[in-house]
């Protein structure tokens, strides 16, 4: 049947004329049907009798579409680039021409068409705004994939300046500038404010921005709400509530991370997968990252008894396996940072979702019921900053104690580092180099007479604007040193050659502080409120150093520059980590790994008793509006002495501007009751 239908087609194409929205049809239903060889025939056939038809370009168009989709890109090429030649204002044709061409490897042929397409002179209107403003997403996303952030930040500067309401191109945008050391990183211009900046910023920049704990969790609320949540009729209502009756069998617990890779948060992860004890939980993990086929992927392959690759799978088909898996907890390693999968989640395919590891800070979500932390990272006096219930292990970061040391281990000569220079390193990303933190490292470089600090290397023009700051503060730019990226083998060896690590914050080191401390290097951090900026406290805690973590920033640059002139104090700190690293909380992964089964186990019992705790998301809209006023470039809030008194004065000033309902976090009855009889 289907093949007398194509004759027909074929034959009424070549006799009597069929339109184009007619042709387009047909080849539609020879696609759908799985005949797409058939509708390719269709449309080359028509193409071909129709040679002065004015819509031509349209049916090239989709052509080309249909070729792409079957792997002939060379023709799909062709086509598109006809179509342009016959209309060469019709803007989607640029846009996938150049998706195409990037495909093929021609990076540089692909910004040029899109930017051709951008610039053509055409009316303004909505829809060729929308053309223009895709064409310059697609030259950003393309320039990021190629660390090529500078000439990515232009074109993301064109898309806001179009859309200022497309919240994920100001949330790149800010985290670009954040990641280029450009300050200060929220720059508005009369498009753009600063508030709406702030507000469309990932939560992961919004946490190397400001020590902010109640602006992270506001932020991490309307991520979800904007990219995070789902329909209603989505959510699997049968395994939300569903009982963890743990009878005669094991605890089901589901991975789901995008890391499982040569990755920082895969490194952290390795051995856990390889030390569950599997007469207590049975393991899933869900990959969603990029094509992996390294050696670390394959460890943790090797060592989960099920792995499924999420990754071409749509959010409900990837929550429906979740829920077929029956699982019974189901841990976020996501949260909010790249290739994240959180509206699956949002489905609730489990009964229990915890948020660990991962992303360092609150989810500010509906479906996240638990937060693993420690008694350092989050004190009982700061659970108001977070919607989830809290946990703790004794120290909440895992570690991998097979990772692989160079043998080789390169001198000061051969890094280019001074012979008797003291070393401060940092290898911290630039994006959570802050200026505040910055001010605090020239002091210390001013303070302590020859020497360096040792940066990771990043692109030559954030190297050069990071020059150009130390010498705007009086300090010889030679003094920034800058290590070229290595194999984290030969990386892990060169460790040494340091003297003491220097912390950034807010936004402290995790897997490099773990790093440093295993390679006996010691770390000195400052810790304020937030999550981020207390994870590298609680590494150095648990890796037997206690007095090297601060709490103000006075206090940091003094036991700096004291550490910076005395060599034996250092050298003791570096003996005693090295001795300890065998016995210390911090690499005493067999104790992590039970502590967190017990916790998994605590949290089933919790569920099956009726007590799974209710995510606190109330008000924080409020929360994040005030933090949006309250913050500032020129105010650290790492460094304000009456946190709490600042939103508790905005939220009474709220309150009585239009009533806020106590949200038990914060804001409380008696606080309200307080409010009104003031104001009246």
């Amino acid at each position: 049947m289907a093949d007398i239908d194509a004759l027909a087609v074929i034959q009424k194409i070549t006799t009597e004329g069929l339109s184009l929205g007619d042709m387009i049809n047909a080849a539609s239903r020879f696609t759908g049907a799985g005949q797409a060889a058939t509708a390719e025939q269709v449309y080359r056939i028509w193409i071909q009798f129709n040679p002065d038809h004015p819509q031509l370009f349209v049916a090239l168009f989709n052509f080309a579409t249909l070729q792409s989709g079957i792997g002939g890109s060379e023709t799909a090429i062709a086509s598109l680039e006809r179509a342009i030649s016959l209309n060469p204002d019709f803007l989607p044709a640029y846009i996938n021409l150049g998706g195409l061409q990037e495909r093929a490897g021609g990076l540089e042929t692909a910004i040029a068409t899109w930017n051709i397409g951008a610039s053509r002179p055409l009316p303004f209107t909505g829809s060729n705004a929308n053309y223009v403003f895709s064409a310059y997403k697609q030259i950003a996303r393309a320039l990021l994939d190629a660390q090529q952030v500078s000439r990515a930040e232009a074109a993301l500067w064109r898309c806001a300046d179009l859309d200022p309401s497309q919240m994920d191109t100001i949330g790149q945008l800010v985290a670009a500038r954040l990641g280029q050391c450009k300050w200060p990183p929220l720059e508005p211009w009369e498009r753009v404010d600063r508030r709406a900046l702030l507000r469309g910023a990932n939560p992961l920049s919004v946490a190397a921005y400001s020590d902010d704990p109640f602006l992270q969790l506001g932020a991490a609320a309307g991520f979800i709400m904007r990219e995070g949540s789902c329909a209603p009729e989505a959510i699997v209502a049968g395994r939300r509530d569903a009982p963890v009756d743990l009878t005669g069998r094991r605890l089901r617990v589901g991975y789901v991370s995008s890391d499982l890779r040569d990755h920082a948060v895969g490194y952290l992860m390795a051995e856990l997968f390889e030390l569950h004890d599997r007469e207590r939980v049975e393991v899933f993990a869900y990959y969603c990252g990029p094509p992996a086929t390294d050696g670390l992927n394959a460890r943790t392959q090797a060592a989960v008894e099920h792995y499924t690759d999420i990754r071409g799978m749509t959010d409900d088909e990837a929550a429906r396996k979740i829920a077929d898996d029956q699982i019974d907890i189901l841990v976020d390693v996501n949260g909010h940072t790249r290739d994240s999968r959180t509206p699956v989640f949002a489905r609730r395919p489990a009964p229990v979702q915890v948020n660990w590891l991962g992303y360092p800070g609150s989810m500010g979500s509906a479906f996240h019921h638990y937060i693993i932390g420690d008694p350092w990272i989050i004190p009982p006096e700061h659970e108001h900053y977070y919607s989830e219930a809290v946990r703790r292990i004794p120290c909440y970061q895992p570690n991998d104690r097979k990772r692989v040391v160079a043998e080789a281990r390169p001198t000061r000569a051969e890094a280019g580092l001074p012979e008797d220079g003291f070393v401060f390193c940092c290898f911290n990303g630039p994006q959570k180099i802050t200026p505040f933190a910055f001010d605090r490292w020239m002091e210390i470089l001013k303070r302590t007479p020859g020497s360096v600090l040792w940066l990771l290397e990043t692109h030559p023009e954030t190297a050069a604007r990071l020059r150009e700051q130390a010498r705007a503060r009086d300090v010889d730019s030679d003094r920034l040193v800058f290590a070229p990226k290595q194999p984290n083998p030969v990386h892990l060896a060169r460790y040494p050659l340091a003297d003491l690590f220097l912390d950034t914050a807010p936004y402290g080191a995790h897997t490099t502080a773990s790093d440093a401390l295993w390679m006996s290097v010691p770390v000195l951090t400052l810790s304020g409120r937030s999550f981020a900026s207390r994870v590298c406290g609680s590494l150095v805690r648990s890796a037997g150093a206690p007095e090297l973590v601060c709490e103000t920033a006075e206090d940091y640059v003094e036991r700096a520059v004291a550490l910076g002139h005395d060599r034996e104090a250092t050298r003791a700190l570096r003996a005693r980590l090295e001795a300890g690293r065998s016995t210390c909380v911090l690499f005493d992964m067999d104790l992590l790994v039970r502590s967190v089964e017990d916790l998994l186990h605590e949290m089933a019992a919790e569920h099956q008793a009726g007590q799974r705790p209710t995510p606190n998301i109330a008000n924080l809209e409020d929360y994040l509006e005030i933090g949006v006023a309250l913050d500032s470039d020129q105010r650290e809030m790492l460094t304000e002495p009456a946190f709490d008194a600042l939103y508790k004065t905005a939220l009474t000033r709220r309150h009585l501007a239009r009533p806020l309902r106590p949200d038990d976090r914060f804001w409380t009855a008696e606080d309200a009751a307080a409010a009104d009889r003031w104001g009246a």
